[in-house]
């Protein structure tokens, strides 16, 4: 069984919400044609899409054509909304959650959902993470590397992290508006430099602060391989080590780096077989970031072409990893 757990989904019907808040900042979907469409933030093109980005149909043709059983269904980082209102916010999540809700409800068998919440504030994301998980049935929260340039090791998150702990609900951790934007413009380098980088930081971030050592069930997973995070690990362990007036933790980062999990969106097989060396495979999650420009096709493409995997662990990482971080049982919930 192959399952993708790193994919994006968009309502193809999102409520204009440039118009009815009065922002242009908020992404709106413009269709170009029926199969097609632009996200305009601030009346700019800011990524064309295709059918594939909000039709469940369109994406069960194309796992039936690329082998994959499952997609794990989250929405896009731009739609995180942030920078808004909370009570605004809040109606945008709700918005996303609803649509996922609804499109698991109907493809039981092919999808199952993450939600997202407006951490600005953090009193409404732990009520709508309740309302996901408990009243929608969806598996995870999705959620940023920092909130309005804060990381996520600021005091005012901790009682959203202890929450997640408390109910059990998996948290997906994905780049955005990453760090030193204003030097990343040429090449594409917020995508291809910035994410990895923004990753790295909100990983150390959860270490560095106590959080991971006081919340021990927190499950947490990072996207993009965990970005630049797994190959800075050990110069962690050395800061740590060259300045114990700073630490906050009673082991070094690399003992509680084992808590976390990774998707295998890095591309190369050598590291795959780095990061399973490092943190074991039980802890790498095959994803493609289904439908967009970077992704992997077919999905799990790397993980086929990684040798000296055993082919117990090349089933989890391609499939049984991903449910038993979202707290699946296969045999209950997929037929």
């Amino acid at each position: 069984m192959r399952v993708d757990f790193h994919t994006h989904i968009i309502p193809e019907e999102i409520p204009d919400f440039a118009d009815k808040f009065g922002s242009d900042k908020w992404p709106v979907l413009e269709k170009t044609c029926s199969c097609g469409a632009n996200i305009m933030i601030e009346g700019n093109v800011f990524r064309e899409v295709t059918d594939q980005v909000w039709s469940p149909e369109k994406r069960i043709q194309d796992m039936d054509a690329e082998g994959v059983d499952i997609q794990v269904l989250s929405p896009i980082p731009v739609t995180f909304s942030y920078w808004a209102k909370v009570e605004e916010a809040e109606e945008m999540s709700k918005v996303q959650n609803d649509f996922i809700a609804n499109t698991v409800k109907q493809y039981p068998n092919r999808f199952v959902g993450l939600g997202t919440v407006p951490l600005q504030n953090v009193e409404v994301a732990i009520k709508e993470m309740d309302r996901c998980i408990h009243v929608l049935g969806l598996r995870g929260i999705e959620i940023g590397t920092n909130i309005n340039g804060k990381n996520l090791d600021e005091p005012e998150f901790t009682t959203f992290f202890e929450m997640a702990e408390k109910w059990g609900v998996p948290i997906f951790i994905h780049p955005w508006e990453t760090l030193g934007r204003d030097r990343l413009p040429r090449h594409n380098f917020m995508y291809t430099v910035g994410m990895p980088s923004e990753t790295a930081v909100a990983a150390a971030s959860l270490i560095n602060s106590g959080i991971m050592e006081r919340f021990p069930r927190l499950k947490v997973c990072f996207a993009h391989g965990g970005g630049s995070f797994p190959y800075i690990l050990p110069r962690l362990d050395q800061g740590w080590n060259a300045w114990p007036n700073l630490r906050l933790t009673s082991m070094p980062p690399s003992y509680y780096a084992k808590k976390f999990y990774f998707d295998s969106l890095n591309y190369d097989p050598l590291n795959i077989r780095y990061l399973v060396d490092r943190f074991g495979h039980e802890k790498i999650i095959m994803g493609s970031d289904y439908p967009f420009l970077l992704r992997e096709v077919p999905p799990g493409k790397v993980i086929d072409e990684t040798i000296k995997l055993r082919d117990e662990q090349r089933k989890a990482i391609l499939g049984k990893n991903a449910l038993n971080f979202l707290n699946v049982d296969i045999k209950e919930e997929i037929k």
